[in-house]
């Protein structure tokens, strides 16, 4: 497999590896995969019984052959996934697809995890080291500490908003022989993401250190989320006759590209549900539309390494045939009420918790039960978060709680950090200067 920018029409492409390593394309578009081969013979092979270690390590290899051989795809799958998702059988045509079951209880333990386990194999064969530069209120800082354990080849840059530390074990930090440097930054969100945008647009400064990126405009982040989708299939395919429907918070569009890049895999499914967002919504016959698709090329402003939304690579999938858009992407408006109606229902039904984007998630399929029932559907909710993570919200408007367990609960304590930087460029750079 190949990987080419969303902005140019056809072309040869880069590899993998270079898409992992140089993230961002010099047109300012994002990497996208040039789907040359079907992957249905290996995903009618697999069944229940095969574990997700095995399809990651599976398609890993069909899909990026040409750069790594068999045992080194394998490798990658093994060290990337001690943990695995779980699809969780609420009635006869609803599911959830559990992604919280990593060491953060975040679902994206599963794209860092596995983007670290291949930048590093990928950096061993090069003989190179790399430096993630990161902002982070929580989740992505807990995601990559445990990502990057036992990483010889990589570091990482930690930019924590104010007040928003994080406990990490001292043994990762960089002070302590680890590879994780974490700083607080007395700013906000925003700020901090200035901070990254200004120091990527150093050319020379980015290349002296190696810095990549390891949000979701990295395709390394995307491509490993096809393989929760393949899995949910491998356990649905004796359970269900009828088409299935996979439902999804919109987020920042990662997983719902992740779903379409499985299909476009040639994975069986019959439609994707959401949340209506300002971007993505229903037109005025009631079918799916993308904001972005109204932009004549060339007018596009350049894609935000900092803070990245992946509507170019959605756009991208429909170039060739916009009516496939409206025959796949199912948008549906969930208000706030309905997303706490959702929350409810989900566990008066079910007993079951959702935390507040897997809400959205089911929200969303229950306004398209006509359509998934027209056509005799079963729906899989993408369950993100552990429901933990929302004990708050969960508790107001259930009145139970949720508990974390332990090993998850101490990675989000907060703590007090003695080096707190001024959100500017060159507090960062001194930082990377005198540890890197």
């Amino acid at each position: 497999m190949k990987f080419i920018s969303s902005r140019v029409a056809n072309g040869s492409g880069i590899s993998f590896s270079e898409a992992i390593l140089n993230c961002i394309p010099e047109d300012g578009g994002m990497y996208v995969p040039i789907f040359d081969e079907s992957l249905a013979n290996w995903i009618f092979y697999m069944n229940g019984q095969t574990s997700f270690q095995s399809i990651a390590g599976t398609l890993t290899s069909a899909l990026i052959k040409d750069e790594f051989s068999p045992i080194i795809c394998e490798t990658i799958a093994t060290k990337a996934f001690p943990f695995s998702p779980e699809l969780k059988q609420l009635d006869d045509n609803l599911f959830a697809l559990e992604l919280f079951h990593g060491p953060t209880g975040c679902y994206k333990d599963f794209a860092i995890s596995y983007f670290a386990s291949c930048l590093e194999n990928i950096l061993i064969m090069k003989d190179k080291t790399a430096t993630i530069l990161a902002v982070t209120n929580g989740e992505t800082g807990a995601c990559i500490v445990e990502a990057l354990k036992n990483k010889t080849r990589l570091k990482a840059v930690l930019l924590y908003t104010k007040e928003s530390m994080r406990k990490i074990d001292s043994s990762c930090l960089i002070e302590n022989g680890g590879n994780i440097l974490a700083v607080e930054v007395n700013g906000t969100e925003e700020q901090c993401f200035e901070v990254v945008r200004q120091i990527l647009k150093d050319k020379e400064f980015s290349a002296q250190y190696n810095l990549t990126l390891a949000n979701s405009v990295n395709i390394g982040r995307i491509l490993p989320m096809i393989f929760p989708y393949i899995y949910a299939f491998t356990r649905l395919k004796n359970k269900t006759c009828g088409d299935i429907f996979y439902s999804m918070d919109a987020g920042n569009y990662g997983n719902l590209v992740s779903g379409l890049y499985a299909w476009k895999s040639s994975l069986p499914v019959n439609g994707f549900i959401t949340n209506c967002t300002d971007s993505l919504f229903l037109d005025s016959f009631g079918k799916c539309k993308i904001l972005d698709g109204t932009t004549p090329e060339g007018k596009k402003d350049a894609t935000d390494p900092a803070n990245p939304k992946n509507l170019e690579r959605l756009e991208s999938v429909f170039n060739t045939n916009s009516l496939l858009l409206k025959g796949l992407v199912f948008p549906s408006i969930v208000t706030e009420k309905d997303k706490v109606q959702a929350c409810k229902e989900a566990y008066e039904k079910y007993g079951y918790f959702l935390d507040m984007q897997s809400s959205l998630a089911y929200g969303a399929a229950l306004k398209q039960s006509d359509t998934i029932m027209d056509q005799d559907g079963s729906v899989v909710l993408i369950a993100r978060n552990h429901p933990g993570l929302a004990e708050t919200e969960i508790k107001h408007i259930l009145g139970k709680s949720v508990k974390l367990p332990e090993s998850i609960k101490k990675l989000y304590e907060k703590e007090n950090d003695k080096n707190i930087i001024e959100p500017d460029i060159k507090s960062v750079k001194k930082l990377l200067k005198m540890y890197f």
